[in-house]
């Protein structure tokens, strides 16, 4: 057998009940759950069970609420005895994959997301930037299509580099709007606006990659026990002060995730086990690679399934 990376999705995938059925019957989960919520000082568990999912949406709620519920799956693989020998994460995910790798403590982590959240939401006031998917287009002559439109003084990039043919564009209202024309006009299949609430890994969030950097020198960063594959560069991490330095960047840089996956594979990667709720990460995967194996485990049904599979697979 192959090695196994975990991976963890970020924004976009949380949904009102995650983890329940984890949370009713596993210890772990439960006191996971309940550290969250000490540690916030704000009933996190309670909005993410029984909460709105408007509500839970909200950048804040939605980055610390995807992380407890994604570290307590990952802890409950652990304890099954199911070890990863790689770590990555989309934006977000990347702070479970580096609390699953042992650099970051889940207390610092889940405080940080908060933070990170809510810098987030003020760097941009709500409907001056926003982000779109476009697809059916290169990432080269995407790169071609935004750098006009920031010169011609309406800020926008590439943000997520989520797959071929699927790249997510960032920026002011105006240049997403100006850029997903052009992209059209020069033969992208469509763009289609995203439901978020800023310009998320554009140049417009480097405010709050200033204030992220404040709560970063707060937090102990550690060796990480297993490699984790950095959004920015798309290589392996393992030192703290190159984490550190990551994850400010990262606020402002495109996840480069098909070059992660690549890498993953590169290094012999042979079974991505997506930890967490939505089935987005293995999606992503399957058009970068279809011959991998690719396992989800976003609640306690399909937790008890991969382990069996993982089990007989190791047996």
């Amino acid at each position: 057998m192959g090695k196994i990376a975990f991976v963890f999705p970020g924004q976009g995938s949380q949904s009102i009940g995650m983890g329940l059925s984890l949370y009713q019957e596993n210890e772990r989960a439960q006191q996971i759950f309940r550290t969250a919520d000490e540690k916030l000082d704000l009933p996190l568990s309670e909005l993410i069970f029984n909460g709105t999912q408007q509500e839970l949406t909200v950048t804040y709620n939605a980055q610390p609420a995807l992380l407890t519920t994604s570290y307590a799956l990952v802890s409950a693989l652990e304890e099954a005895g199911i070890k990863a020998d790689y770590t990555a994460g989309h934006s977000l995910g990347e702070y479970t994959a580096l609390v699953a790798a042992g650099a970051i403590s889940f207390e610092d982590a889940v405080y940080t997301v908060r933070k990170r959240g809510e810098f987030m939401e003020a760097a941009v006031p709500n409907g001056q930037g926003s982000m779109a998917a476009v697809l059916g287009m290169d990432r080269e002559a995407l790169a071609e299509v935004t750098s006009e439109i920031s010169a011609a003084g309406e800020s926008v990039q590439l943000a997520n580099i989520n797959c071929p043919g699927q790249i997510v564009i960032s920026g002011t209202a105006e240049g997403v709007k100006l850029a997903s024309a052009k992209a059209k006009g020069n033969g992208a299949k469509r763009a289609l606006p995203l439901e978020v609430s800023g310009p998320f890994h554009s140049e417009l969030m480097k405010p709050a990659a200033e204030k992220l950097q404040g709560v970063l020198e707060e937090v102990t960063i550690q060796q990480a026990a297993i490699p984790v594959i950095s959004n920015v560069t798309a290589k392996p991490i393992t030192e703290p002060v190159e984490i550190k330095g990551k994850l400010i960047e990262q606020l402002y840089s495109p996840v480069l995730w098909e070059d992660s996956v690549r890498t993953l594979l590169d290094l012999g990667v042979d079974t991505f086990i997506e930890v967490g709720p939505g089935k987005v990460l293995g999606g992503l995967i399957k058009k970068i690679d279809r011959s991998v194996q690719i396992h989800s485990v976003s609640d306690l049904e399909t937790l008890t399934k991969t382990v069996e599979t993982l089990k007989e697979a190791q047996a």
